[in-house]
């Protein structure tokens, strides 16, 4: 995918994007390419790239900004500003899954600025693919590592030397109470009868997965054959109650293609401060757990502008943007002091509300062996296939 300039004219509705990732298409043969190899990432044997990987970055404008996320993901009046004030361009291309984002890395694109998930920052990281971003130099950092404890040291980039949190979430379960009513609170909600051939999964492998996992009360990214062979049959059995999978969450429901759907908390928010009538719907996170995770802001080893990255990252830390994008895209950014904006956005739907305490549960889907990754790769084809 080329590039192209983000149309900096385009004004914020306030509306936020349809689903944070109503795109996603989790293509498994893509994700056993990049997972044959473990991490699928390989350290660059070149001495000198490795050492400008460690190389503190000059926070200064070098070049427009080449940014690569999920579509919509960022308010465009906060893009618009930052061009304006900088006096660059921001060239937007976009990702439709995790796994996309890292073929077109592998494949020699360079960017700016990216926004891996925890695992895949993790592997970016391990690879020796990211450039060590240095918080001192970020006038806002003290705002995110003084007020989340967090993410002063995750288990997916130790004291964040890649990484700056970007926003968190987690995975439950969206409904429609006018066609079915209340819920039990449990992940077996799915297999409800009254919602037969209108349930959707998340288009996505971990995320699918791991309702089986959860509903089983098994490791929630299990790479046993045994516990992979439960979590295949017992997925099976729901085939006759979906309607398929789908990660627009958010237009499903509201257009009623879906009476239930898993779904991500910020998606949920998102769509519920839009809707007419938000008693229509709920959201819930089950009893047997709901998985969590968070996305970074990250800069490649390769980034040809490292310096307006690191003035980007710096200004998307501004409490006045981060309140922008919060209740643009529905979902929490680790910033101290936006707190009331997005407890405001979530207080009629406590149950969309992420925190810390959640990511300390440590629901988190990590990263596996070589053959455990290939496991869970032929779990999900099964799936898939019926």
């Amino acid at each position: 995918m080329s590039p192209e300039a983000l149309p900096a004219l385009r004004t914020s509705s306030r509306r936020p994007s349809p689903s944070r990732r109503s795109f996603l298409r989790a293509g498994t043969a893509v994700a056993l390419g990049l997972t044959a190899a473990g991490c699928g990432f390989s350290s660059d044997d070149d001495a000198a790239a490795k050492e400008a990987a460690e190389t503190p970055i000059d926070v200064k404008v070098d070049g427009d900004l080449v940014y690569f996320n999920w579509a919509d993901f960022v308010d465009p009046a906060v893009f618009k500003g930052f061009a304006e004030e900088y006096g660059v361009k921001v060239v937007q291309s976009n990702f439709d899954s995790m796994e996309g984002m890292a073929a077109k890395l592998n494949a020699g694109n360079r960017y700016d600025i990216i926004f891996p998930s925890a695992k895949w920052a993790q592997r970016l990281a391990a690879g020796g693919r990211l450039r060590r971003i240095d918080h001192a130099r970020l006038r806002n950092a003290e705002a995110v590592f003084a007020g989340y404890d967090y993410f002063a040291d995750p288990w997916y980039d130790r004291r964040s030397a890649h990484t700056v949190p970007y926003i968190m979430y987690k995975t439950g379960i969206g409904w429609r109470r006018d066609r079915i009513g209340d819920l039990d609170g449990s992940w077996g909600d799915l297999w409800n009868a009254r919602a037969k051939g209108k349930v959707f999964l998340l288009d996505d492998r971990d995320e699918a997965l791991g309702v089986g996992a959860l509903k089983h009360g098994l490791p929630l990214v299990t790479e046993d054959p045994d516990d992979l062979g439960m979590v295949t049959e017992t997925l099976r059995s729901l085939r006759p109650h979906l309607r398929g999978f789908s990660s627009d969450s958010y237009n499903n429901l509201l257009n009623g293609n879906a009476y239930i759907t898993q779904a991500w908390s910020g998606d949920m928010a998102a769509m519920l401060a839009q809707a007419k009538d938000p008693s229509v719907f709920g959201f819930e996170t089950p009893r047997e757990g709901s998985p969590v995770n968070s996305d970074c802001y990250a800069i490649p080893a390769n980034a040809p502008h490292p310096g307006t990255a690191m003035l980007f990252i710096d200004y998307m830390l501004r409490p006045e943007n981060v309140k922008k994008n919060i209740e643009y895209i529905g979902y929490p950014m680790p910033v101290r002091g936006t707190e009331a904006t997005y407890d405001a956005l979530v207080e009629p739907f406590p149950q969309c509300r992420v925190t810390q305490a959640d990511l300390k549960a440590d629901l988190f889907y990590r990263n596996v062996t070589a053959k455990g990754e290939r496991a869970r790769d032929a779990a999900w084809t099964q799936v898939k296939a019926g």
